[in-house]
C-alpha cells in the first residue's frame, strides 16, 4: 500500500530542499529519519514533517517498520518578486521562490527486508575462548 503526502509553498528554492531528498530517496523510513535528524540543511525539517504526514496516512504511525521512502520529489511553486534598492535610487529586481515537496512511501518487499546477521567469530575469539581458566 502507498501513501502520499505534499506539502506546498514552502519557502524553501526547490534546489535546495531536492538535494534533501535525494539523501532518502529509496531508504527505509527509520534510515531516513536518521539521515535527516543529521543533516545540517534548514530544509530537513520541512521533510520531516512531510515525511511524518506520509507515515501518518498510511496508517502505521506507531509502527513504521516495513516502510521505505518510494518516491520524493519536489516542485516549482510559484516565486515572489521583490525589490532591492540599488544605486543611483533604482529598484534592483530578485526573486523568493517557493516549492512543493512530494513524499510517497510504501511497504517493503518481503525480499527487500534485511534480518540481523549472525556475528561471525574471528580466530582470535575463539581461540580466546578455548583456553582454559587458570
Amino acid at each position: 500500500m502507498e501513501a502520499l503526502a505534499q506539502t506546498k509553498f514552502v519557502r524553501f528554492a526547490p534546489r535546495k530542499v531536492n538535494q534533501v531528498l535525494g539523501l532518502i530517496r529509496n531508504k527505509p523510513v527509520e534510515k531516513a529519519f536518521e539521515i535527516l535528524s543529521f543533516t545540517p540543511k534548514n530544509a530537513a525539517s520541512v521533510i520531516i514533517k512531510t515525511l511524518n504526514s506520509a507515515i501518518a496516512n498510511s496508517g502505521r504511525l506507531k509502527n513504521m517498520s516495513g516502510l521505505k521512502v518510494k518516491q520524493a520529489w519536489v516542485g516549482q511553486g510559484p516565486t515572489l518578486k521583490r525589490m532591492r534598492p540599488g544605486p543611483m535610487g533604482r529598484g534592483m529586481p530578485y526573486k523568493r521562490k517557493m516549492c512543493h515537496v512530494t513524499i510517497i512511501v510504501t511497504e517493503l518487499a518481503p525480499n527487500e527486508i534485511k534480518k540481523k546477521k549472525k556475528q561471525v567469530k574471528t580466530e582470535k575469539q575463539v581461540s580466546a575462548e578455548q583456553k582454559p581458566a587458570v
